[in-house]
């Protein structure tokens, strides 16, 4: 097999129409695409080809893309975009849950889901980097030093507010469900304190946002949970320190 720089985008649908739409503007963005129609295809293909990125559709003909999103995780940890129809709450909470990055609607545009796929491929690439600080445009949040700025100046915040803020930068752009946020910041006992993260969550945008009443870094998925906003959002990339493209 000829190495390629080139990211291998897995696709899993059941609609032939979906891989015709998808691979040629997959393939024009810089990918290669792999596809699977069914779940079990997709698991093997997964585990075989170790691609890039996943997207997934939850209507498989022989199991749930829930159970496929639960099998891949239990061996891999390749970035997961669910697309599908189904737009019912319980859904999108249940797929991220079980490990899913995003979660797309259908019918969708391609260059959001272009957008929402760089952003869940960009933490593989950084991940080789050094640890350093997190920054979002003109905020920087500096986990060495355990202090924020926001255009040079101090923002002046509590440990907790500290750590809730750093799992939001570290995931910047994906999707993360209230209880996904409270088991990482105040462990599983708390994963059902949804009023008790909001309460936090508003301190943080008092102090970080321009207008909390309208936040832009911050983003709220309702009866989700939160997202902090991805490069296209917040005028500059969540990740490393420095100059942005």
């Amino acid at each position: 097999m000829i190495a390629s720089s080139q990211p291998l985008i897995l696709v899993v649908d059941d609609e032939p129409q979906i891989h015709r739409f998808l691979k040629p503007a997959l393939v024009a963005a810089g990918y290669r695409v792999a596809g699977a129609a069914d779940g079990g295809h997709a698991i093997r293909l997964a585990d075989l080809l170790q691609p890039a990125a996943i997207i997934l559709d939850l209507g498989l003909p022989d199991m749930d893309g829930k159970d496929v999103i639960g099998a891949i995780r239990r061996t891999g940890d390749a970035p997961i975009i669910v697309l599908s129809a189904r737009d019912r709450e319980a859904e999108k909470i249940a797929s991220l849950d079980l490990g899913a990055n995003d979660f797309v609607n259908k019918p969708f545009g391609i260059g959001e889901l272009l957008a929402r796929l760089r952003v869940v491929t960009r933490p593989a690439r950084a991940a080789a980097e050094p640890a350093g600080p997190l920054q979002a445009g003109d905020l920087v949040l500096d986990p060495a030093t355990h202090r924020v700025t926001q255009a040079g100046e101090p923002v002046r915040l509590t440990p907790t507010e500290f750590e809730l803020l750093a799992v939001l930068m570290r995931n910047a752009g994906r999707v993360m469900t209230h209880r996904q946020i409270l088991t990482a910041v105040w462990g599983p006992a708390h994963g059902q304190d949804t009023p008790y993260l909001r309460v936090f969550v508003g301190q943080i945008r008092q102090k970080i946002e321009q207008d909390p009443g309208e936040p832009r870094l911050i983003l709220t998925e309702p009866g989700v949970g939160y997202r902090f906003a991805g490069p296209d959002e917040a005028g500059g990339a969540a990740g490393q320190a420095g100059p942005f493209p």
